[in-house]
């Protein structure tokens, strides 16, 4: 039943996260693409905006892909809580805790959920129980 749970958890974080990718890199799901995302970064101070928006695109995208099969599953986590750590030091840390006030309670639960798999293992169903 373990192997069930990690795979609903691994599911669900990595879909909306390959989704989130999906909307900074091409505009899908009503994203703004790179150019839009990029001039968004470049007003919170992260630069080169574009360059930045590709790194966290891809990122959301590829670590979304990877949680979802189970495969490299610690690079996964990381990169999965890498994008949430920069959100939470350029955008909701300074709002405080509560998700109310657009805090960073979500992004920090994210954390937790990408960082514990990563360091608990994915499971028997996934690619990593299959090739290591």
């Amino acid at each position: 039943m373990m192997s069930i749970g990690l795979l609903l958890i691994r599911l669900v974080m990595g879909v909306a996260f390959m989704g989130h990718g999906a909307q900074k890199l091409f505009g899908w799901f009503g994203g703004y693409g790179l150019k839009g995302t990029g001039g968004w970064m470049e007003s919170l101070g992260i630069k080169p905006g574009v360059t930045m928006a590709l790194l966290a695109g891809l990122a959301e995208f590829v670590g979304g892909v990877l949680f979802v099969l189970g495969l490299l599953t610690p690079l996964a986590g990381i990169m999965i809580a890498g994008t949430m750590v920069v959100a939470i030091a350029k955008v909701h840390g300074p709002n405080g805790f509560w998700g109310t006030n657009n805090g960073y309670e979500f992004n920090l639960i994210l954390i937790a959920v990408a960082l514990g798999i990563a360091l608990a293992g994915p499971g028997q169903y996934a690619l990593d129980a299959l090739l290591f």
